[in-house]
């Protein structure tokens, strides 16, 4: 990076700050998807895509030989945070957001800090917090609960669900809300397994999890386990509804934390999973296209029972009109 850049990234001349460059690349037809996945965590974003340089109209001795020579068969999206910033959510609903887009073949890079430091560094930043009664502690930390609080221990690992996101504490508030002792509870898309055990921890005597991640079912299970809910929570692996097990008479609360365009393409075929008195809980919805949400559930047979907001981003309660 030139002295320049940093200036830019500064904003001043005064003592430098460090940065990170969280930088994703993929194949350069899918640069639209990756763009819309990475506009939910942060604005100002820095997009490589040299397949749009016309040679033919170029004089070639005024381009940098490196561009000449790069690969123009992939593209990349990044943006920049502070280097002490908490950046385990934003990896986490990454990777969890290019596993539910199919971007598979995606490549991360954290510029700026090694992956064995942000692995484990981010940690110190995770303290207890709490959402309603529930309060989240991360596995690490010692914590004595008060009168009323529902403690639910997380080690999140690799995968989405800290509960710090708006995404999260939106839509465990609504669990809260929404949640019956005896429920069943259909977790799709489940990350580290937080909305599945705070449902049991609510009340839910019968949790099925799902994540097409292999990673994330794994930390799942884990989390489970560590939180003495192996008998109330199964967490199997599942692209959205595909390979989920349904029950007779369907469940009684569905949750998905994922995104808007995952959300509108599972609505479809969620219908069959939920009797008259289901509620289903979609959250990881940002509020610009939160009314393209409600305009496929309503379209497909729900209603909007209730609409949370926070932060720029959305989740919705629905039931079957």
């Amino acid at each position: 990076m030139s002295d320049i850049d940093k200036d830019y990234l500064c904003g001043d001349f005064g003592e430098v700050t460090e940065w990170l460059q969280i930088k994703v690349t993929v194949p350069t037809q899918r640069l639209y998807e990756l763009t819309s996945l990475m506009s939910m965590i942060n604005s100002n974003l820095l997009i490589e895509d040299l397949s749009d340089i016309d040679l033919k109209t170029c004089y070639g001795d005024l381009i940098d030989e490196k561009i000449l020579n790069a690969d123009k068969s992939h593209a990349s999206v990044s943006y920049f945070v502070p280097k002490d910033a908490n950046i385990a959510d934003d990896m986490a609903f990454l990777r969890n957001g290019l596993a539910s887009a199919g971007l598979d073949d995606a490549k991360i890079d954290v510029i700026g800090l090694c992956e064995e430091d942000w692995a484990n560094s981010w940690k110190e930043f995770y303290k207890p917090f709490k959402i309603g009664d529930i309060v989240i502690v991360p596995a690490w930390e010692k914590y004595q609960a008060k009168d009323g609080e529902i403690v639910v221990t997380m080690d999140p690992g690799m995968a989405f669900g800290t509960g710090t996101h708006e995404t999260t504490r939106l839509i465990i508030g609504l669990l809260q809300k929404y949640v019956k002792k005896g429920d069943s509870l259909l977790d799709v898309g489940t990350g580290s397994g937080i909305l599945a055990i705070c449902g049991a921890k609510l009340g839910a005597e019968y949790c099925r999890a799902y994540d097409i991640d292999p990673m994330s079912v794994r930390v799942a299970n884990e989390n489970i386990r560590e939180s003495g809910l192996g008998d109330k929570i199964r967490c199997e692996q599942s692209d959205l509804l595909k390979q989920v097990k349904n029950i007779a008479g369907g469940y009684d609360i569905i949750c998905a934390n994922i995104v808007a365009d995952i959300i509108i393409r599972m609505t479809p075929d969620v219908a069959p999973f939920m009797s008259d008195k289901t509620v289903l809980l979609a959250s990881g919805i940002i509020s610009e296209r939160c009314d393209d949400v409600v305009s496929c559930f309503e379209k497909n047979g729900f209603r909007i029972i209730e609409r949370a907001e926070d932060n720029g981003w959305c989740a919705l309660a629905v039931m079957l009109k």
